[in-house]
């Protein structure tokens, strides 16, 4: 047995080190964009590791929101929050959330992905819970707190239709009755499909929204893998945005190839459905930016065949080519190994003009990059419903200058007065963001 701890702790010695040889030969920048920077790949003998230890906040501390904007805290003392949802009456719902338990550690490559978890920040036992915060007057500071739902299982995306409030778990999606006002849902929840889980259960958040009419649910269900190194058999129903009919409890594929999508929303100007996804590690810190897309019914994107279109994956075996042949290019490229998961279109009247039907988009951080990406919260400003310019940073600030994380962005959304709402799931706050003269 102490040999084994022994091999294991050599074996994350080695990514400690290999970490240290590997480095982007491009700024970061590069990687952003409609047609991003995408140099050779340059895979190692092992893979870079180099992330921001989760230290939290000192007492005051908070990350540094852009020119003419503002940042307070709307919320602490949290456990882990990574998803934010506004309901009608604009009450704040927060999934408190992590990994399953039962996730099954694949070997030394399995413990050394939990000892990376564990160094960011994740990786603790789940509160299973969704959390409410109503602020009745709108001034920032919520007069109530309370458990609005507990006992699930590793919940993160939520959406409500008319008196159906929906709970994306990793393993289900569930409905249960909602009444406007209510601060708790004690009912049981009921279950409306499985969704893809089992042992490995490698990407585990699912995200859901609505239709715009309510008859139709779109939901999230990342990859099993890196590059589908645990088999295709594992991926069913998985790299993908799945349709499912809530009435009659069926559940199709809308989109795939999207190797970890998370963020999910419809842009106000061209009504489409939009992702954020976050692409292939392990071929260099250049190597593969994330991106946000227009999602296309039926359409593939690429994964684990290929990535930005045709770029074919030669880790890959047996290869696709008449896949690859039909890869949709993704509309806007995030940065590599930012980790972008969070998405919202900017509705609000709060915010200058300028963020008008922009997107905002939490950035979590790198783990497979030197210098280190992400750790931020960015704007992509649009025109005519398509990204028009270069990304703006809105708020950062999130590692100190010894490089450890005092937070990380997750999920962001508009709170009921415009301002924007944003999940750091290693401060265990909710940040408020808004004009610096209100």
């Amino acid at each position: 047995m102490r040999n084994a701890r022994v091999a294991l702790c050599f074996g994350f010695g080695l990514l400690v080190i290999a970490g240290c040889s590997e480095t982007a030969k491009l700024p970061v920048g590069s990687g952003y964009g409609p047609a991003p920077a995408l140099p050779e790949p340059n895979k190692t003998l092992l893979p870079t590791v180099h992330i921001a230890p989760a230290k939290g906040w000192p007492p005051g501390g908070k990350p540094q929101a852009a020119p003419g904007l503002r940042v307070d805290a709307f919320a602490s003392g949290l456990d882990h929050p990574r998803w934010i949802h506004v309901l009608p009456n604009g009450d704040v719902l927060v999934a408190e959330s992590d990994a399953p338990a039962k996730e099954q550690s694949q070997g030394l490559r399995g413990w050394i992905a939990k000892k990376i978890m564990a160094r960011a920040g994740s990786g603790g036992p789940s509160a299973n819970r969704i959390t409410l915060l109503r602020d009745a007057n709108g001034d920032g500071v919520p007069e109530q707190r309370s458990v609005f739902l507990e006992n699930l299982n590793s919940p993160f995306g939520m959406a409500l239709v008319g008196n159906d409030f929906y709970v994306a778990n990793t393993d289900a999606l569930l409905r249960f009755p909602y009444e406007q006002g209510d601060t708790r849902i004690i009912a049981t929840g009921e279950k409306v499909v499985d969704l893809p889980a089992g042992p490995i259960n490698h990407h585990w958040t699912k995200n859901v929204i609505a239709s715009r009419d309510g008859s139709l649910l779109y939901v999230t269900s990342g990859s099993n893998s890196n590059v589908a190194e645990n088999g295709m058999q594992a991926e069913e129903h998985r790299a993908a945005i799945l349709e499912v009919d809530p009435q009659r409890k069926t559940i199709r594929l809308f989109a795939s190839g999207l190797r970890n999508p998370n963020g999910l929303a419809w842009q106000p100007k061209s009504g489409a459905l939009w992702t954020t996804v976050n692409e292939r590690d392990e071929i260099g810190s250049d190597l593969v930016p994330d991106y946000m897309t227009s999602v296309r019914d039926g359409g593939f994107y690429g994964w684990p065949y290929s990535y930005f279109g045709q770029h074919v994956d030669k880790r890959v075996k047996p290869q696709r080519p008449d896949l690859v042949k039909r890869a949709i290019v993704p509309d806007y490229a995030l940065g590599a190994h930012t980790a972008s998961l969070g998405l919202a279109f900017y509705e609000g009247k709060l915010l200058p003009p300028r963020y008008n039907n922009g997107a905002f988009v939490g950035q979590h951080g790198s783990w497979n990059r030197r210098p280190r990406s992400g750790y931020k919260v960015v704007f992509i400003p649009f025109r005519e419903g398509m990204p028009d310019g270069q990304p703006e940073d809105v708020l950062t600030g999130f590692v100190n200058d010894a490089g450890e994380a005092m937070g990380r962005p997750v999920g962001v959304a508009a709170d009921q007065t415009g301002a924007l709402l944003v999940a750091d799931d290693v401060g265990n706050i909710i940040w408020r963001i808004s004009p610096i003269d209100r």
